[in-house]
């Protein structure tokens, strides 16, 4: 996992929490959800192919 890749999720970690204060403070509170929802679902795109070559590296290491 490069070092770019936690910059990235801090980025959109800030900018979700921002947008997230400022819709929920304008009382769209259901528009901030889906913001969080959606930065969520981009962040868990990045991070689930470094989850599955995790799994695979402990079934090659524990051949399962």
């Amino acid at each position: 996992m490069s070092v770019s890749l936690i910059f990235k999720i801090a980025a959109v970690g800030i900018l979700v929490t921002i947008l997230n204060q400022v819709l929920k403070h304008s009382g769209r509170e259901d528009h901030a959800f889906l913001i969080s929802l959606a930065g969520l679902i981009l962040v868990l795109t990045w991070i689930v192919p470094y989850i599955y070559d995790l799994f695979v590296m402990m079934q090659e290491l524990f051949e399962l």
